[in-house]
């Protein structure tokens, strides 16, 4: 599993620069660029709640196969058409906008993959070893694709992302995990279920629904013998689009029932937001005021250095209140905003970049650990579909507005406000922290979640 995630972090961090080099290569425009880039991401935000729904449904080593597949094989299309010499940007934003679908089916299954891989007690520390493979990747892909590139040209570089994307794959596709062998193991049970069913002439539709059982009247499922055929394919129609609404309903139904989550997950797409915003003002402030491109090169890979100490160090702190620590990390974010305030030495905006990006390296395993302990197993796709969307969506929006907002009030202000905004956002999230392991329930049906309960009578939990 850990192979299989470095060679999907490096092949993912190659794309962006090979993209870019293609495109400058065959036009200037830097809003060809932008229409490129952002066709990945446009259809990733769409369909990471669908994908969220069928990485809950579906075995995640399939899925991660799947995913990898298509990513690779958009990848390779891209390859032959640039050593065609066919710089086409339609193609190349079609084929970009395929790899983000796969990206949103494949990434709300990585989590279930680690579930269902690694023992509970080992995985802050297998989270922290994909969190280093996955920082190192990153630091290293535009290394890579700019040397291939220069070397050989873009479509070398992108057959490369294709090679490590089949790797993957097959690696990650090869993975037995615990939910395969339940799988197997109950395979018998259920269809002799399913005779017993048909024999008595009842429709159950409810094993496929996050391990609930359910009743045949959600299906729409006839349950006397003589009733119509069609009258049968009709409710079952209705039930298929029903059930995915169903499914949607339980995941929303499961974050709902955890404050904390909501309260972390709106603090970190304030993070996200604001990173957006710095990494678009800062730049242009180092290179006019504080010394040039080189100097903020060296605030970059500070933060990098930080970013995999932080990772590094997470396994290893005593930490009790891991929800506290983490929102206390994302809040440090206000170190960089404060010095990019107010200009100083190049140095002081390096120490404090490295600051925020050491948080930001202690988060990644822990919140990986906390939701895959905190959050069913059913669910957890669509629960990290969720989280996955805020996050992606929050940095685009804040590399977007910021040159705009720093118009009209200043980068000064911005900043502030920046700051200010982090860290109300992530340390408000501490008070809905819990200080012990919440009662799991189990999503209701639509029809328990409205039914009042009787004086004394309890809902069922798993």
């Amino acid at each position: 599993m850990l192979i299989g995630r470095c060679l999907s972090a490096l092949a993912t961090a190659l794309i962006p620069t090979t993209l870019t080099l293609a495109v400058l290569r065959a036009t200037d425009d830097g809003g060809a660029l932008g229409i490129v880039l952002a066709s990945e991401l446009v259809p990733m935000l769409l369909l990471l709640p669908v994908g969220g729904v069928l990485a809950d449904r579906l075995r995640p080593e399939r899925v991660a196969l799947f995913a990898d597949l298509v990513r690779g094989l958009s990848q390779a299309a891209i390859a032959v058409e640039l050593l065609l010499g066919l710089y086409r940007l339609v193609d190349l934003a079609l084929l970009s906008a395929l790899a983000g679908a796969a990206i949103a089916f494949g990434s709300p299954a990585v989590p279930r993959l680690v579930v269902a891989v690694v023992p509970g007690p080992a995985r802050l520390r297998v989270n922290a070893r994909i969190g280093v493979v996955t920082s190192l990747s990153s630091v290293a892909a535009p290394a890579i694709a700019g040397t291939v590139t220069v070397a050989a040209g873009p479509g070398w570089a992108a057959g490369l992302t294709a090679v490590l994307f089949a790797g993957s794959a097959l690696t990650l596709g090869g993975i037995r995990t615990s939910i395969a062998r339940r799988a197997e193991g109950h395979h018998g049970a259920e269809k002799g279920a399913g005779v017993r069913g048909a024999e008595d002439g009842v429709g159950v539709r409810g094993a496929e629904d996050d391990g609930v059982g359910g009743r045949g009247a959600e299906g729409g499922v006839a349950g006397r013998r003589g009733e119509g055929s069609g009258v049968e394919r009709e409710a079952e129609g209705r039930g298929t689009f029903s059930a995915f609404g169903r499914d949607l309903r339980r995941g929303w139904w499961e974050i709902r029932q955890r404050p904390w989550f909501l309260a972390c997950v709106f603090g970190h797409g304030v993070w996200h937001f604001v990173a957006g915003l710095f990494l678009t003002l800062a730049p242009v402030t180092v290179v006019q005021d504080l010394g040039g491109e080189t100097n903020w090169m060296v605030i970059v890979q500070s933060g990098t250095v930080g970013m995999v100490l932080g990772v590094f160090a997470a396994p290893r702190l005593p930490i009790r209140r891991p929800l506290a620590v983490m929102q206390v990390g994302a809040a440090v974010y206000v170190l960089p905003m404060a010095a990019l305030a107010v200009p100083g030495p190049v140095a002081v905006l390096a120490v404090a970049y490295f600051a925020a990006m050491f948080g930001l390296g202690v988060i990644i395993p822990l919140w990986e650990t906390v939701v895959a302990e905190e959050i069913p197993e059913r669910a957890l796709g669509r629960v990290r579909s969720f989280d996955t969307l805020i996050s992606f969506a929050s940095r685009p929006f804040g590399l977007a507005v910021a040159a705009p907002l720093a118009g009209l009030t200043g980068v000064t202000t911005l900043a502030v406000v920046g700051g200010v905004l982090v860290v109300a956002a992530n340390l408000a999230a501490i008070a809905w922290s819990p200080t012990t392991a919440e009662p799991r329930a189990r999503p209701c049906d639509d029809a328990d979640e409205q039914r009042p309960l009787r004086r004394g009578q309890r809902r069922p939990s798993v």
